[in-house]
C-alpha cells in the first residue's frame, strides 16, 4: 500500500484525518520506490497523514471541456494537455543562451515550446510523456509556440475528467501525478472522516459534509463539486480561526475582574468644554461605543481604527481622563521614542489647565499631571517618575517599550492605550494591562494603519473594533503626484522652494535602506547634503535620523515645529505621531520601495492644516506592483480603499504582520476573496463558543481545535 501502510502498525486505519495529525508517513522495509515517495514529501513539509489530506491541488485542469491546440488564438493565455514529440537541445551561442525545443500534439495540432536557460529540461521530458503546459500563446511561421511556459507531469488516464494539479517540487524530485497517487491511498487508508461542525450550521448555510469535500477536492467528479468542496474546506480553516480568536476574547471576559468607571465625569466635561473644535461624528459614535464598554464591569479590549488625521489621539485621552476621573491612572504606550513624544506633546497641549481633587494640596486641586519615560529618559527623572506611578500621583505615563520593564508599577492603572498596535505582540500588550494591582484595566489599541474589515476580524478578532471614518473639519485633501522624469522631479523641487518661501515647511523622506538604522542614517547624512548644496541650496534644513540621541531629536522636532527649519530632511522615523500643521509638501525619494501603508503614513504628516498640501513620490517603480501602488496613491487619499488594494497585491501573508496564529494555515481561504465567509465563520463561532464556551458538547471540534493551533493557543484556551 506505500507510503502509508505503517498505519496499521500504530493502531489501525483511523476514522479522522485529525487523529492521524502525529502520525509520519513512513515506507515499508524494501519498498524503494514508497521510500522515495516519502521522502521527497518530507522534503517538501509533507510529513503526517493530515499534511498530505491538507496539501489541495492549486488548479484543476477540465478535461471535460478541452480546448483543441488547433483552436488555441494567438496572443492568448492557455493551458492544454498534449503528448510529447520530440524534445531537441540546441547548443548556446557564445555569450547566448541554451535553448530546448519541444514538440507537443493533442491529436489536433501542435504546438511548439522554447525553453530558454532552462537545459534540465531535455532530462524532465521525455517522448510519450503526457504534460500539461500554461502560456501565452504565440505564432511563428505559422505554427503556434509558447516561451517558457510553465509545464506539469500528467501522466495517466485522464480523458474526460477534472484533473487536479498538485504544487510539486523539481528539488524533491515529486511529480503532480505522484503526490496525486499518495492522497488516493490517504483517502482509501482513513475511512470515512468525521464531520465536527454542527450539522444544523452546515445545513443552514449550505455546506456539503466534510468526508465529501475532502474526496471531491482531490478527486473530482466536475468542475461544480470541487467548488463546493473548496468552499466547505475554506469555511473549515476560516471557522478553526475565529473559534481560538472568539474563544480567547471569551475567556478573558469570564476571568477578568474589570473596572466600572463613570462615564460623563465633571473632569471628561471640562475636557471638551475646552476643546476649540467639535468632535466629529465618527468620534461621537467611538466615544459612545466605548464608553458602553467603560461602564461596565468587564475589562474592554477594543481596537480603534482610522486613517491619519481621523482624530484617534482624541478619543485615547478621552478615554484616559474618564479613569483617571474615577481615581485611576491611564498608560499610553507607542512604538517609537519620536511618536512617544509627540504624544506627549499633545497630550500637554490637551491637558492643559484641568484638575484633578487631591487632598494633600492645600487647595484640594492640582493639575493632571503626565509624565514621558522612554529609554532615553535620565536616572533622576525615572526614578521621580516611578516613584510618582508607585505612589498614585502620576495621573498618566506616556512611553515606549520602557513601560514593560519590570520596575514599572503603578497604583491603579485603570486605562491603557497601545498606539500602532500592528508594532507591538498580544503578549505585550498582555503584559502592560498586567502593571495594575487588583482589576484589570481596559484596553484600547489604535492603529492609524487601515485594515480591511475582514482582515481585521482575523489580525484583531478577539477585540470589539471601532472605526473612525470621518476627518476633522479643516484637514485637506493632499494632492499626491508621482515624479517618474527629470522635469516632473524639479517641479517637486520647485514645489518645495515655493511653499517654503510662502513661510510654509517641507518634509524629504530619504530612501528605504534595509541594512541597519546606522547605513540609514548615514545615507539621510548624505542625502541631507546633496540637497542642502543642490536643489533646496539657500533653505534651512534640519536632519532627522533613529542614530540621533532622544535630546538630539526632540532639538530637531522642536525647531521644526517652531519654523527655525524650513525643510525637514528625514528617514522613516516621521512615519507616524509627528504634527506640524505648518508643513504642505512632502517629498518620498525611491518610493517604489515601500510600502503601501507607510507611503500612506508618510503623507499623512502634510496636510494637517487648512492650507492644500502636497505629496512627490520621486522615482520609477521597480517591479509592476509598486507601479500598481504608486498609481494606487496617486488616485485616491483614502486609507481604507488603499489597504484593499495592498491586500489585494500582496495577499494576507504579508500584510497582516500581526496576525494571529493559525492565519498560515489559510490554504483555501482567502480573506481578501472570501469576505462574506469570514463574516459568516465568525458569527458561527460566537454561536457555538456562547452555547458551549469549553466545546465539551463538541467534542471532535475541540480536538480539532487541540491539533491544529499552536502550543500557547492550545494551553491558554483549554486551560480556560
Amino acid at each position: 500500500m506505500g507510503e502509508l501502510r505503517s498505519l496499521a502498525e500504530l493502531g489501525g486505519v483511523p476514522t479522522s484525518v485529525l487523529r492521524s495529525a502525529e502520525r509520519p508517513l513512513r515506507a515499508e522495509r524494501g519498498q524503494k520506490k514508497a521510500k522515495t515517495r516519502a521522502d521527497a514529501l518530507a522534503e517538501m513539509g509533507i510529513t503526517d497523514l493530515l499534511g498530505l489530506l491538507t496539501h489541495y491541488p492549486r488548479r484543476y485542469l477540465d478535461r471535460t471541456t478541452q480546448v483543441p491546440i488547433s483552436e488555441l488564438r494567438e496572443g492568448e493565455e492557455a493551458t492544454v494537455l498534449a503528448v510529447v514529440r520530440r524534445v531537441r537541445r540546441q547548443p548556446a551561442r557564445r555569450g547566448g543562451k541554451s535553448l530546448v525545443l519541444v514538440d507537443l500534439s493533442d491529436g489536433h495540432g501542435y504546438l511548439s515550446l522554447s525553453f530558454f536557460n532552462q537545459p534540465w529540461r531535455a532530462q524532465q521530458l521525455r517522448e510519450g510523456m503526457e504534460v500539461a503546459v500554461s502560456g501565452k500563446v504565440g505564432v511563428f511561421r505559422g505554427r503556434r509556440q509558447m516561451a517558457n511556459p510553465v509545464v506539469e507531469v500528467v501522466e495517466g488516464e485522464w480523458q474526460g475528467r477534472v484533473v487536479p494539479i498538485y504544487p510539486q517540487s523539481e528539488k524533491a524530485g515529486i511529480s503532480s501525478m505522484e503526490i496525486g497517487d499518495c492522497v488516493a491511498e490517504a483517502l482509501r487508508w482513513v475511512g470515512e472522516l468525521e464531520d465536527p461542525v454542527p450539522s444544523e450550521a452546515l445545513a443552514e448555510h449550505n455546506f456539503a459534509g466534510r468526508d465529501w469535500s475532502m474526496r471531491q477536492v482531490h478527486q473530482p467528479e466536475s468542475v461544480g463539486t470541487k467548488n463546493a468542496a473548496r468552499r466547505r474546506l475554506g469555511f473549515d480553516e476560516l471557522l478553526r480561526l475565529q473559534l481560538v480568536l472568539v474563544m480567547r476574547k471569551r475567556a478573558v471576559e469570564r476571568s477578568s475582574v474589570g473596572i466600572a468607571h463613570y462615564v460623563g465625569s465633571d473632569l471628561v466635561e471640562r475636557f471638551r468644554d475646552g476643546l476649540p473644535f467639535p468632535l466629529t461624528g465618527a468620534q461621537e459614535r467611538a466615544i459612545k461605543q466605548i464608553e458602553a464598554d467603560l461602564a461596565r464591569a468587564v475589562p474592554m479590549h477594543r481596537l480603534l481604527q482610522g486613517d491619519v488625521g481621523s482624530g484617534k489621539t482624541l478619543v485615547a485621552v478621552w478615554c484616559l481622563l474618564t479613569a483617571v476621573s474615577g481615581g485611576h491612572q491611564g498608560a499610553l504606550m507607542a512604538p517609537t521614542e519620536v511618536l512617544a513624544e509627540q504624544h506627549f506633546f499633545s497630550l500637554g497641549k490637551l491637558l492643559s489647565g484641568l484638575s484633578v481633587t487631591d487632598d494633600a494640596t492645600l487647595f484640594g486641586q492640582r493639575q493632571v499631571r503626565a509624565e514621558l519615560l522612554t529609554n532615553q529618559t535620565t536616572a533622576g527623572e525615572r526614578a521621580r517618575i516611578l516613584s510618582g506611578l508607585a505612589e498614585g500621583s502620576v495621573d498618566m505615563v506616556v512611553g515606549t517599550h520602557a513601560l514593560l520593564t519590570e520596575s514599572v508599577r503603578f497604583k491603579r492603572l485603570g486605562m491603557v492605550v497601545i498606539d500602532e498596535q500592528h508594532r507591538f505582540g498580544v503578549e505585550q500588550r498582555a503584559a502592560l494591562r498586567a502593571k495594575g494591582d487588583g482589576p484589570v484595566p481596559d484596553v484600547l489599541v489604535m492603529t492609524a494603519t487601515p485594515i480591511p474589515r475582514t482582515a481585521a476580524m482575523t489580525v484583531y478578532g478577539d477585540l470589539d473594533t471601532t472605526v473612525l471614518d470621518e476627518l476633522p473639519p479643516g484637514r485637506t485633501s493632499v494632492e499626491t503626484r508621482w515624479a517618474r522624469g527629470p522635469l516632473e522631479v524639479e517641479a517637486a523641487w520647485q514645489r518645495v522652494r515655493n511653499e517654503v518661501a510662502k513661510g510654509r515647511q517641507a518634509y524629504v523622506v530619504c530612501p528605504l535602506v534595509e541594512e541597519s538604522e546606522k547605513v540609514q542614517a548615514a545615507s539621510a547624512t548624505e542625502e541631507f547634503a546633496r540637497l542642502a548644496a543642490g536643489p533646496l541650496a539657500g533653505l534651512r534644513l534640519g536632519l532627522l535620523h533613529g542614530q540621533l540621541g532622544a535630546r538630539d531629536k526632540e532639538e530637531v522636532m522642536s525647531s521644526f515645529r517652531s519654523g527655525r527649519e524650513q525643510v525637514l530632511v528625514a528617514t522613516t522615523v516621521i512615519e507616524v505621531g509627528v504634527d506640524v500643521p505648518n508643513a504642505t509638501v512632502m517629498v518620498i525619494e525611491d518610493p517604489g520601495r515601500f510600502g503601501i501603508a507607510q507611503l500612506h503614513q508618510l503623507r499623512g504628516r502634510v496636510g494637517r492644516g487648512s492650507d492644500r498640501s502636497w505629496c512627490y513620490l520621486l522615482g520609477d517603480a521597480p517591479t509592476p506592483e509598486a507601479a500598481e501602488r504608486l498609481n494606487a496613491l496617486e488616485r485616491t487619499n483614502d486609507g481604507f480603499e488603499l489597504a484593499e488594494v495592498d491586500l489585494e497585491l500582496r495577499g494576507e501573508g504579508t500584510i497582516l504582520g500581526a496576525r494571529q496564529a493559525g492565519v498560515n494555515d489559510l490554504k483555501l481561504a482567502s480573506l481578501r476573496r472570501h469576505k462574506k465567509y469570514v463574516v459568516l465563520a465568525r458569527e458561527v463561532a460566537f454561536g457555538i463558543v456562547d452555547a458551549d464556551p469549553t466545546l465539551s458538547r463538541h467534542r471532535a471540534l475541540a480536538r480539532e481545535l487541540r491539533e491544529m493551533v499552536d502550543d500557547d493557543d492550545r494551553e491558554y484556551l483549554f486551560k480556560n
